[in-house]
């Protein structure tokens, strides 16, 4: 009856993320992508100029708020617990990689679904890839694959993150002449909707996962390791939802050819999420469950999601990030390096483990 409840619980909170993500389209977000963890991350890289491509260059309120919200819930909840320390060097690199694998497929796993739900097929690659990934980094787990333990931090240390959220949110209501913002018709930074509905949302998305543990990797995952569903039903839920929205709207359009901000290429869709999956497996969760720990207090994860804004200013300062004409040569490349050094890690934190 628990686990019954739980399951319901879960539904309902991926119909209600579903739902908001495909209306943050209507209300102006770019087209099959109302919510992403990866490009907003990048946006709003690009909005404190770390990077150059004004095409992209936006302080995301989502994710502003979602850690908030996750933030909030945590604390309402007696659940915020400020601690770390469990490989933070390899947790950055996992997460730099792992938006080196998301630009190739230009998106995180939480936008892989919304692109099925707006009905780009392209995304069935990406699909398999990060299945695949994952399957990768179960075999890694099953044989003893581990970062170490975490221990209890000041409880100062929890609220670092969240803090600099709110200095974010400042910076994005002040515009201040070093904040960067696309310009009206420039590429998807300009596409947005109105900053206090788009905090609204990401309160909302980032309490809804805190409650419910929301996570795409940890869904397939135990659906590997345990045949436990309970997690992907989340995500089925916000397809379901999703989908919904974008055929009561008009915003579904099935096919490969004309998909927003997305490319043809299969190869580097699928290998762009084998990546992805499989750094994230190693992270213990994709980067929306990142932004939800660190919303709790979990500085490890902190960590992640600067690795993940550092990849994203690499991606997009050198070139490696796709774009609508495909993948870039130095985007393969990087893809390549990052599935050997995310192998390596995988390598030496099993065979160490056992050694231990």
């Amino acid at each position: 009856m628990e686990m019954t409840r739980e399951k319901w619980s879960i539904v309902i909170a991926g119909l209600i993320i579903g739902a908001i993500a495909g209306l943050l389209v209507v209300v102006g977000n770019p087209k099959n992508m109302g919510f992403c963890i990866a490009c907003f991350i990048r946006d709003t890289v690009g909005g404190l100029g770390l990077h150059r491509a004004g095409a992209v260059q936006y302080i995301r309120p989502e994710i502003i708020g979602l850690l908030l919200g996750s933030c909030i819930l945590s604390l309402v909840r007696h659940e915020h617990a400020p601690k770390g320390g469990s490989s933070p060097l390899t947790r950055f690199v996992l997460g730099f990689f792992v938006m080196i694998g998301c630009l190739m497929f230009l998106g995180c796993p939480f936008r892989m679904i919304l692109r099925l739900a707006g009905g780009d097929w392209n995304a069935l690659f990406g699909f398999v890839g990060f299945a695949v990934g994952i399957g990768v980094g179960v075999f890694f787990l099953n044989r003893g694959y581990s970062l170490k333990r975490t221990y209890s931090l000041p409880k100062f240390e929890g609220f670092v993150m969240p803090s600099i959220q709110v200095i974010l949110l400042l910076f994005l209501i002040a515009a201040p002449a070093f904040i960067f913002f696309t310009k009206a018709g420039g590429g998807p930074g300009a596409s947005h909707a109105g900053l206090w509905i788009s905090l609204g949302a990401g309160l909302v998305v980032g309490a809804l996962a805190q409650r419910t543990r929301l996570c795409m990797v940890g869904g397939i995952r135990d659906l590997i390791l345990f045949h436990e569903t309970r997690l992907l039903l989340g995500f089925i839920a916000i397809f379901v939802a999703c989908f919904a929205v974008n055929l009561a709207v008009g915003n579904f359009n099935p096919g490969f050819a004309s998909q927003p901000i997305a490319h043809t290429d299969g190869l580097w869709n699928l290998l762009g999420m084998v990546l992805a999956g499989f750094g994230c497996v190693l992270l213990g969760g994709c980067p929306l469950r990142q932004l939800v720990l660190a919303g709790e207090g979990n500085t490890d994860s902190a960590i992640a999601i600067i690795g993940l804004a550092v990849g994203a200013a690499f991606a997009h300062n050198f070139g490696l990030a796709a774009s609508g004409a495909g993948p870039t040569a130095n985007g393969q490349i990087a893809v390549v390096i990052g599935i050997i050094i995310v192998l390596g890690i995988a390598a030496a934190n099993t065979f160490r483990s056992q050694k231990a």
